[in-house]
């Protein structure tokens, strides 16, 4: 059988660049990508023997399925949406949607995973491989939608992970150049949970202070405390913070609120991390009860800690050495940004890799930047690794994960 996969991609890279260019130049905000969505579904159409599936617990979701007799379920995810952001990069295909900006690298992940299924498909065309691919290109990985919910668990409560043994994706990396990928075993990105707070008073005379109560004066003391949670109540050698993004209060130069508002965000690796941030959250906020005041506080829980599946990081440690011996591999956590592929690696073993991707010219192109970019030579690597990855997986090279258990999972 000819998998020859570094060929297949060969071939295929002048489109996988001009697949990139297209939907950057088109970007679509969380649960609006109903042209990314169309354009998807058509490619996928394209592949013999795909069947594909639209508006699996969201409008824009898109799920492609080769399958064929006996073997492993395995999966590869991709998201599509866009983000808020004014673009101010340089190149010659800037986005059309004013205001609107693919600055987390949705449109590379997409990309890479229609190439993919372009690439397995032609395998599957030419030989008896067996087993099952699901291709699932999901929308809202960026923002929530009134209920609070990004795309990735409405996808999963609509079975989209039904019987999938493994998931696998990629992430951009601009914090590294073209031949370096980032694999960590375990919490590899953030619990990401917001609080909102009120410091509350009984406000009064800017003149006479002494005769009421004064939230404002309250609140020094509690930033001393929330700052000082991580620096002295959580180990060091946790990964944790607190940030503060929002602090309202008053509406006149003499007249003391009755009210201070604050909101923040916390974030963490482990479960038990995650529970005493909470905890001593609260414990913070109670000291204005000392002072005669009183407070409000509400925790909301976002997307969970990232885990990568140690036996799903093997199987693309293996790919990668198998197509670049010499790739540079960096074992080292992600940071502390949130992903909502995290339920996905939560509901099955799966596992997510950082794709060096920086353009080598001395300028920082972050995350969620209005000049992020990258450096196109990624493009072909990401779908190599992964297109091998999923053929290692069908043929039985790559081991499948068995008793899939992590601290926020019972073994499945």
């Amino acid at each position: 059988m000819e998998m020859n996969t570094l060929l297949y991609v060969h071939k295929l890279t002048d489109e996988i660049v001009r697949l990139r260019r297209h939907i950057h130049e088109n970007p679509e905000l969380s649960f609006e990508e109903y042209e990314t969505s169309k354009l998807v579904y058509n490619k996928l159409s394209n592949v013999e023997g795909m069947l594909v599936e639209k508006g699996v617990g969201v409008e824009t979701a898109v799920i492609g399925t080769l399958s064929r007799g006996k073997g492993p379920t395995v999966a590869i995810r991709a998201d599509m949406d866009a983000l808020p952001i004014y673009e101010t990069t340089s190149h010659s295909f800037p986005s059309k949607n004013r205001g609107v900006m693919h600055a987390c690298g949705h449109d590379a992940h997409t990309a890479i995973a229609l190439s993919v299924a372009a690439i397995i498909g032609e395998i599957w065309k030419n030989t008896d491989i067996q087993g099952t691919v699901k291709f699932i290109f999901q929308p809202a990985e960026e923002n929530t939608d009134a209920f609070g919910k990004t795309g990735s668990p409405y996808l999963i409560e609509a079975g989209a992970l039904k019987d999938v043994d493994c998931i696998i994706a990629l992430h951009m990396d601009p914090e590294h150049e073209v031949g370096t990928v980032r694999i960590h075993d375990g919490y590899s990105m953030a619990n990401v949970d917001v609080f909102q707070a009120k410091i509350i008073g009984t406000g009064g005379h800017g003149a006479y202070p002494h005769l009421g109560t004064d939230p404002i004066w309250m609140l020094g003391p509690v930033l001393q405390a929330l700052h000082g949670i991580v620096a002295r109540n959580i180990s060091p050698l946790d990964a944790a913070v607190i940030s503060i993004g929002e602090i309202k209060a008053g509406s006149a130069s003499n007249i003391i609120p009755t009210e201070v508002y604050l909101q923040g965000t916390l974030r963490s690796y482990t479960p038990e991390v995650r529970l005493e941030l909470e905890e001593r959250l609260d414990k913070a906020f109670s000291i204005v009860e000392a002072f005669g005041g009183s407070y409000e506080l509400e925790v909301t829980h976002g997307e969970p800690a990232l885990f990568n599946n140690p036996l799903v990081n093997a199987g693309l440690k293996d790919a990668i050495s198998e197509l670049y011996p010499t790739m540079n591999i960096i074992d080292i956590p992600f940071g502390l940004g949130g992903e909502d592929f995290s339920h996905m690696t939560n509901a099955v073993p799966g596992s997510m890799i950082f794709l060096g991707c920086s353009i080598s010219d001395g300028v920082r192109r972050d995350l969620h930047t209005p000049i992020f970019d990258i450096d196109e030579r990624c493009l072909p690597i990401g779908t190599a690794i992964l297109t091998q990855t999923i053929l290692n997986y069908l043929l039985g090279i790559a081991k499948l994960p068995q008793n899939f258990v992590n601290s926020e999972n019972e073994a499945m």
